[in-house]
């Protein structure tokens, strides 16, 4: 891997070549390592003749600024004999130590990505959790990645029937060992993650999008549970992630705006909501549960809405097309309205889009919805 230096700013990090190494010219170890798509902030410091490295973060999620003053703080932090007193006194954690630790930090995303983490270590890599980290060899981890990636039958959490396994699986099971393995190597003795050893397996995004809108009306329509329909017009209609629909509260929803305050990206969303969006809404209120698609006895919400041959990913990603193709609406504006983090510093970090600002392009949208004949 190619290897130089410059000086680490936005415009050079977004140009940086694929597949190097970059090390910034005014702190010495604040380093950017490119892969075929990913660009990562690292600090690097040796330590008794030992390489420490600290993810400091992925670029854009984190910005340069942030990456730097991370920086600057382990800087302080060595020179002091802080980190290496810290790493002597450190005793190395478990995957279950490591994994509570890392789902405790407030960067984590949402509740859902925690549970998601917690669930993909106990269910595929139970049998590391009482084991301590530096434990775990390169072969474990190729060894894993192979044996998660063979699909099988299982059940699931409610004991259902499902396919459990796959290479999309292995390849986020193990991605996520790996972010609990950097998070711990802040504080404790670690070498490099294990995982480095692993051959990934190729991912495409997906494009997958309902084609056929009549197919899946008369799909919709034919479920017998209303709240499940209601559930899946919502989706369309509304281009929100599974889980932000499902956990959606009523306290979260107002006559022009519904509001929610933790989303993947981590940032509070609000999404203007029109007359139809409400016609699907308030029947559901006969429930009086405090959640607006609510579950059943046994659940407070929605958990398992009946299966369509379409995702709810499906659902959000038809919204996206729908309104580009159909609703004449320019991309900037779609990444808007799904609560995409935008690419640029000033999309990022300077403009604010209130939700009124997002009302003239929620009704190009579902009047194109309308001329089809959807609602």
């Amino acid at each position: 891997m190619a290897s130089e230096r410059m000086k680490f700013t936005e415009a050079a990090v977004k140009t940086a070549a694929p597949n190097a190494k970059f090390w910034d010219t005014e702190i010495k170890g604040f380093g950017l390592f490119t892969g075929k798509e990913t660009k990562t902030f690292y600090f690097q410091k040796d330590v008794k003749g030992k390489t420490v490295r600290t993810k400091l973060g992925t670029w854009p999620e984190t910005r340069v600024a942030d990456a730097r003053y991370e920086a600057g703080l382990l800087v302080g932090e060595y020179a002091s004999g802080a980190v290496a007193k810290r790493l002597r006194a450190a005793k190395i954690p478990t995957l279950t130590e490591a994994t509570a630790a890392y789902i405790a930090r407030p960067k984590l995303r949402s509740e859902a990505n925690k549970d998601q983490v917690k669930s993909q270590m106990e269910s595929h890599l139970k049998a590391w959790l009482k084991r301590p980290l530096d434990e775990i060899t390169k072969a474990d981890c190729v060894a894993a990645h192979s044996r998660i990636a063979v699909e099988r039958e299982g059940v699931n959490s409610r004991g259902r029937p499902c396919m459990i396994g796959g290479e999309r699986v292995a390849n986020h099971v193990l991605k996520s060992f790996r972010s609990i393995w950097n998070h711990a190597r802040r504080t404790h003795d670690l070498p490099e993650c294990p995982t480095v050893a692993v051959e990934w397996f190729p991912e495409e995004p997906s494009h997958r999008i309902i084609d056929d809108l009549d197919a899946w009306k008369k799909a919709v329509d034919a479920i017998e549970n209303p709240v499940h329909r209601a559930y899946y017009y919502f989706l369309l209609l509304t281009g929100l992630r599974k889980e932000e629909a499902m956990t959606l509260r009523w306290e979260q929803v107002f006559d022009d705006h519904l509001h929610l305050p933790e989303t993947k990206n981590g940032r509070a969303f609000n999404l203007p909501l029109l007359p139809e969006h409400h016609a699907i809404l308030e029947p559901m209120r006969a429930y009086r549960s405090e959640y607006v698609f609510h579950g059943t006895r046994h659940a407070v919400h929605l958990r398992a809405p009946t299966r369509l041959a379409w995702s709810a990913h499906d659902h959000r990603r038809t919204f996206a097309t729908f309104a580009e193709n159909e609703g004449g609406l320019l991309e900037e504006t779609v990444g808007r309205l799904l609560n995409h983090t935008p690419t640029s510093v000033t999309g990022a970090r300077y403009i604010v889009v209130g939700h009124e600002r997002l009302r003239a392009p929620m009704e190009q949208i579902i009047s194109a919805f309308k001329r089809r004949g959807l609602i």
